[in-house]
């Protein structure tokens, strides 16, 4: 009688383990993913009671390895998957974004060629005056390995990370529009969502336009800005369960109000 108690108590125990196990979802990646991803996850949550998501960033390379290894349900990636990845893994693009130089609000330099910008990032232009500013030492901000901004930022301008001479190296978006908004002579890019964002709420960064186009949510969308990448989630194989429901929303046009709340585009459907 004691153990067929026992063996009772340890298949409940073990019911309810896989239980709770699908009733939680990791999302992992993007910095620039992860406020979206976190407010479709409170909308999910609200139709689906006693489930939870748990969004954590890191960088798109941390959401296309956690996907593969396990670690999460679902990675998030701001990039278009490599040849490589695509043989492991489905992309679900839920948004677009740009990617924008910035300068602080009192720079007076209104614009830099893609020459001036690699001689900035290369350390062979170091002062502003240089570049028809004012004579003052450059602060190069640029992104830590792993982020996808930074490998679309150095495929654009056809730079490699090692060649780039960087006195700040930041990880997300707003830890790059804090550093610039911090220093009048600091240059760094960043999500052109997050810095409409920041500017509209008073935050001292200016968005520079590349190739004349001015660098807006706008031009995103009708794909007159040339420094865009779609924001996707990432799954090891088609998805299932609460992975697969979470999915089907972030990919419908129910969170088109929360995609463009956010400064991005909502991707063609």
């Amino acid at each position: 009688m004691y153990r067929l108690c026992a063996l009772f108590l340890l298949v409940i125990s073990s019911v309810a383990t896989i239980e709770a196990a699908e009733d939680k979802l990791t999302l992992t990646g993007s910095s620039t993913v992860a406020p979206l991803a976190a407010e479709i996850a409170k909308r999910f949550e609200q139709t689906h009671p006693g489930v939870r998501i748990d969004v954590q960033s890191g960088g798109s390379s941390r959401g296309v390895a956690d996907a593969l290894s396990g670690l999460a349900g679902v990675g998030m990636v701001s990039r278009d998957l490599k040849p490589e990845e695509k043989d492991q893994l489905i992309a679900f693009t839920i948004a677009r974004d740009g990617i924008t130089v910035i300068l602080h609000r009192d720079n007076p330099v209104k614009e830099l060629s893609r020459d001036q910008v690699i001689s900035i990032y290369t350390g062979k232009t170091t002062r502003w005056s240089g570049v028809g500013g004012k004579d003052a030492a450059i602060t190069v901000v640029n992104k830590a390995e792993g982020r996808s901004t930074l490998e679309l930022f150095c495929h654009h301008f056809g730079l490699k990370n090692p060649d780039i001479k960087a006195q700040v190296v930041i990880g997300d978006n707003e830890q790059g529009v804090k550093t610039v908004a911090g220093n009048p002579d600091a240059i760094g890019y960043v999500s052109i969502g997050t810095a409409e964002v920041n500017r509209e709420l008073g935050v001292a960064i200016k968005l520079l336009p590349l190739n004349g186009v001015e660098a807006t949510t706008a031009h995103v969308r009708d794909g007159t800005w040339p420094l865009a990448r779609p924001l996707n989630l990432v799954s090891k194989g088609p998805p299932s369960g609460v992975a697969k429901d979470f999915i089907a929303l972030a990919t419908s046009k129910a969170v088109d109000d929360l995609i463009t709340d956010l400064a991005f585009v909502p991707p063609p459907r």
